[in-house]
């Protein structure tokens, strides 16, 4: 059983979605991911949510340090990653991406969103370590 999310994470998962939504009711599916990303990022500058972009995450492997091991696309205010997708197939490997994602930067709450989905709901995954 997971502890309980803290107020603050609970709050971004909140607003995460809510700008999801308002992404994809706005454009709709069927544009690059780079779109989704920049409109992501904007939504979060308007209601004032710290985040960074293209986060390099360093891994260690026994004594070797990759230091550019991996990306985040989003990590909102130090506490959720946000991976974010637009294409047609949801594969299974994303959310096992992500779940690394977290192992691997310590942080307990991450997001996949896929808005190259009908319905937006359909492409929001949540994953809790």
């Amino acid at each position: 059983m997971h502890t309980p999310l803290t107020d603050t994470e609970n709050e971004l998962g909140k607003a995460i979605y809510d700008v999801a939504f308002k992404i994809h009711r706005t454009l709709g599916p069927g544009l690059l991911e780079k779109v989704y990303e920049e409109c992501f990022r904007y939504e979060l500058f308007l209601r004032n949510i710290p985040f960074k972009k293209q986060v390099k995450v360093p891994i260690r492997y026994e004594d070797l340090e990759i230091e550019d091991g991996l990306r985040l696309d989003i990590l909102i205010g130090n506490k959720v990653i946000v991976e974010l997708k637009a294409q047609e197939n949801d594969h299974a490997i994303l959310e096992a991406q992500l779940l690394s994602y977290l192992k691997l930067t310590g942080l307990r709450l991450g997001y996949i969103i896929n808005f190259h989905t009908p319905l937006i709901k359909d492409g929001i995954k949540r994953k809790i370590l």
